[in-house]
């Protein structure tokens, strides 16, 4: 069977692969530094935290469940205690992107990411309809590049990851540039920017008076249908009045060629580096 270390299992995202993996009945072995984690990951997933060191030399596949800044620069202080032919999983494409792995050919890296539960992926599991985030009850797409190594070792990741994420609905293969692509650049500098606007532009309306619980259900239910026809997810049109208000408020809200400035390779760059290394504030 494969031999598995997972790395920060006692953090926020490492104990919720660790349940998963747990209940997947893998041969894992939990790796957590902290304290708190430890207490964390055996209060809540039940599991005691083993070696490091151990842990390392036994692997054949390492799962960096630590933050995205920190995945190159625990990858550089792992890797020497890594033995060739390794498969190393990070959860996010910035390090990897932004040239900070360690410079063994001999390792294979791999890259996945949750795609999180869908908006119109519609079940009656009221517990499903409540995991917002995945990996508990409700079904998800992930996404995964083998960034190097063998091809062999993509099914060999691929299905880990499907057992850390479940349940898991659809895999997308990728190339490490359409994981950048997607985040930051799709959900987070674009995806959540908007959402935070449009929360904004909610509260603006309540400011002027309009009650609070009234504005925040016009909103949201007008959403579900402008996304719904936005993403053809049914066959509903804009109506007239709505079109023309969108052909109006375009030139207020967005900068001429504000697609090409977010999705420009440079600007991508610059995001995964400032990830990886955040400016000073």
């Amino acid at each position: 069977m494969t031999k598995i270390a997972l790395m920060g299992a006692g953090g926020k995202m490492g104990v919720r692969l660790a349940t998963n993996l747990n209940n997947a009945k893998l041969d894992v072995d939990y790796v957590e530094i902290s304290a708190e984690g430890r207490r964390r990951l055996s209060e809540i997933v039940g599991i005691e935290a083993v070696d490091q060191v151990k842990a390392l030399t036994n692997a054949d596949v390492v799962i960096l469940a630590v933050p995205d800044r920190l995945i190159g620069k625990i990858a550089t202080a792992i890797e020497s205690g890594l033995k060739p032919g390794t498969a190393l999983i990070v959860l996010d494409a910035a390090a990897p992107w932004a040239g900070e792995m360690p410079n063994r050919p001999d390792l294979t890296y791999f890259c996945t990411h949750p795609c999180h539960p869908a908006l119109f992926d519609f079940t009656p599991d009221v517990a499903a309809q409540k995991d917002f985030f995945g990996g508990i009850a409700g079904p998800q797409g992930i996404v995964c590049a083998l960034i190097q190594g063998p091809e062999e070792h993509y099914e060999m990741c691929e299905k880990i990851a499907r057992a850390f994420y479940a349940p898991v609905a659809r895999s997308h293969r990728c190339t490490l540039e359409h994981i950048a692509l997607l985040e930051p650049a799709l959900s987070e500098t674009v995806g959540a920017t908007l959402c935070l606007a449009l929360r904004e532009a909610t509260d603006r309306a309540i400011s002027m008076g309009v009650p609070k619980d009234a504005a925040i259900d016009f909103m949201l239910g007008h959403l579900k249908i402008e996304l719904g026809i936005a993403f053809q997810v049914f066959p509903g049109v804009f109506s007239d009045g709505a079109l023309h208000a969108i052909n109006a408020s375009r030139p207020l809200i967005f900068k001429e060629d504000w697609l090409g400035r977010v999705f420009a390779r440079e600007a991508i760059s610059q995001s995964v580096k400032d990830i990886c290394n955040p400016p000073p504030k």
